[in-house]
């Protein structure tokens, strides 16, 4: 069984602090095939980025820059 490796916050290691909710193609990749936002433990960000990111697609859903679902 091979050994995963860790998996670091993208945000933390950029140090981007804020999230723009307008910039859809950095929200995308935290999304999967249906449109769901992904766990932190399938995307390695932290805990105080993943809440800043769930907040931002959210808005981003609302001013219809991202899908709620792909279908």
């Amino acid at each position: 069984m091979p050994r995963e490796t860790k998996k670091y916050c993208f945000f933390c290691k950029n140090k981007i602090d804020e999230i723009d909710f307008t910039d859809a193609q950095i929200l995308r990749k935290y999304l999967n095939f249906s449109g769901r936002i992904q766990p932190r433990t399938r995307t390695g960000t932290c805990s105080k980025h993943q809440k800043k990111l769930t907040k931002a697609i959210k808005r981003a859903r609302q001013l219809d820059i991202l899908n709620y679902t792909k279908a």
